[in-house]
């Protein structure tokens, strides 16, 4: 993977987080549009997943019974889709000048695995810390949501992606309180958006900040 510095100097990385039912996937979407109708190169991507290694990885976690994996060895496995993103995708995508949206990133795994599931913190650093290599967002966009309501909306959704939407309302609830924390933790990196409005309200906030924050021109 080229020079750290010289990778995130270029592009611009814009992550969305949040629990189940928020809508960052609909609104990493309408914000990746937005930017590429001003005619900024922008990728859209997702975690678990966005290269087709963490895709494979990706099938492993979000399906299944809700004790599949333990917390600790979810980590290992979303570390590993990670990595093989970030090698494949992000890294070149920056390096070149672009703007990536990714619909979660490492947040996700310290609120869900670390917080929510109560694994080991230690771990989750440690993989951190060498997975990623400095490589950082720009800016967090932490949608929030009543754990009930979210678990609402998600129930709607058609798939078989449920894994986490059946670890139940008080898991669900630590993770509302992770992402939030975590928010409150970094208020230069992350803004939280409240995600209960309809969804082009929504879509007017994200674009108010990342417009404000950013900077973006061609």
């Amino acid at each position: 993977m080229a020079d750290v510095a010289r990778i995130m100097a270029s592009g611009r990385l814009i992550t969305l987080e949040g629990g189940e039912g928020t809508g960052k996937s609909t609104q990493a979407a309408r914000l990746a549009q937005g930017l590429a109708a001003d005619g900024l190169e922008v990728v859209a991507t997702r975690e678990p997943g966005g290269s087709p290694g963490a895709e494979a990885i990706r099938d492993l976690l979000v399906r299944g019974a809700a004790d599949r994996w333990s917390a600790a060895s979810e980590a290992l496995l979303l570390y590993a889709a990670r990595r093989d993103h970030i090698e494949r995708l992000i890294a070149p995508a920056l390096e070149r000048g672009a703007i990536v949206v990714c619909d979660r990133f490492a947040d996700s795994t310290r609120a869900y695995q670390g917080v929510a599931a109560e694994g080991p913190m230690d771990l989750i650093a440690a993989l951190e810390a060498l997975v990623l290599k400095g490589v950082q967002p720009d800016l967090t966009l932490i949608l929030d949501l009543p754990a009930k309501t979210g678990l609402a909306r998600a129930a709607g959704r058609k798939g078989i992606e449920t894994r986490f939407e059946t670890k139940g309302v008080a898991f669900h609830q630590k993770l509302r309180e992770a992402f939030l924390a975590i928010a409150k933790a970094e208020p230069e990196r992350c803004v939280i958006i409240d995600a209960q409005p309809p969804i082009e309200d929504v879509a007017a906030a994200i674009w108010t900040v990342v417009t404000g924050r950013l900077r973006l021109s061609k």
